[in-house]
């Protein structure tokens, strides 16, 4: 018996299965889809050996389940799927930086100088008066589905507007605000709550809010903690808390240290 044939396309063959394994595992770490995922690996095994035990009846009931596995594993996992795709169209499709469009077409998805300070101003005011806000600045994704939940808005972003939108007493407050292409598009919209459990308990609903909505597209969120006064700022999902107004300037331009990665680790908020 001669040795099994192993050369370079299936050493490339392996790595992009072990690539495609630890995006899906980055994806689905700390939430519920994990323990799903644990479950399904678990019915397989399960399946493989009931068959070389040649168990009939059993293995015929879980062959039965098998056969429609990937439809189920779509529906199960739709939003890890998407959140995926979205991570590898952002990254290495529309993305600002390293990315076949951002290279040959030299798209841009900063914010105006303008817009920017208004935010960073607002942000600044209403954590000296420990106004709570939730704001969401879009980049490539579309917020469409977001921005119909809320109030229209499209105007140009203002420190004032925003600051009178997240006042206490209007019936804009409750809600985030979606600026796109540097404007207020919409106030007071429903963003979806994250359900990743690594989401320290102190954080409320503003902030798993802001994590959900960072999940499901590329877009930034800020959120002003009506409790504390901090500012916190959520990008990838990822919670970077108690930024300082010349923080979050830096991080909006996409110009802060990238070996300085967001955590989830702040202090503690009830928002």
């Amino acid at each position: 018996m001669g040795f099994i044939g192993f050369s370079l396309i299936d050493v490339a063959d392996i790595l992009t299965v072990a690539f495609f394994l630890y995006q899906i595992y980055k994806l689905i770490k700390g939430t519920a889809a994990m323990n799903i995922f644990i479950a399904v690996i678990l019915v397989y095994a399960g399946y493989r050996l009931v068959k070389e035990l040649k168990m009939e009846l059993t293995s015929m009931i879980l062959g039965r389940f098998m056969e429609v596995g990937v439809i189920a594993l779509i529906i199960l996992f739709q939003q890890e799927i998407r959140r995926f795709l979205l991570h590898i169209g952002t990254r290495y499709l529309t993305g600002p930086r390293n990315s076949f469009v951002g290279r040959f077409f030299k798209t841009e998805h900063r914010m105006a100088n303008v817009s920017l300070q208004n935010v960073v101003d607002a942000c600044r005011s209403m954590a000296e008066k420990k106004t709570g806000a939730l704001i969401v600045v879009g980049r490539s994704s579309s917020l469409q589905i977001y921005a119909e939940t809320g109030d229209a808005i499209n105007a140009d972003v203002s420190a004032r507007l925003l600051e009178n939108i997240f006042f206490k007493n209007s019936p804009l407050h409750d809600g985030a605000v979606l600026v796109v292409n540097n404007r207020i598009h919409a106030a007071r919209c429903i963003l979806p709550s994250s359900e990743n459990f690594n989401i320290p308990a102190h954080f409320g609903m503003r902030h798993r809010a802001a994590v959900g909505v960072t999940e499901a597209t590329d877009a930034v969120a800020i959120v002003v903690s009506e409790e504390t006064g901090r500012i916190s700022y959520v990008e990838d999902g990822r919670i970077e808390s108690d930024v300082s107004p010349e923080r979050l300037a830096a991080l909006l331009e996409n110009k802060s240290d990238k070996s300085d990665k967001p955590d989830n680790n702040g202090n503690k908020s009830n928002d």
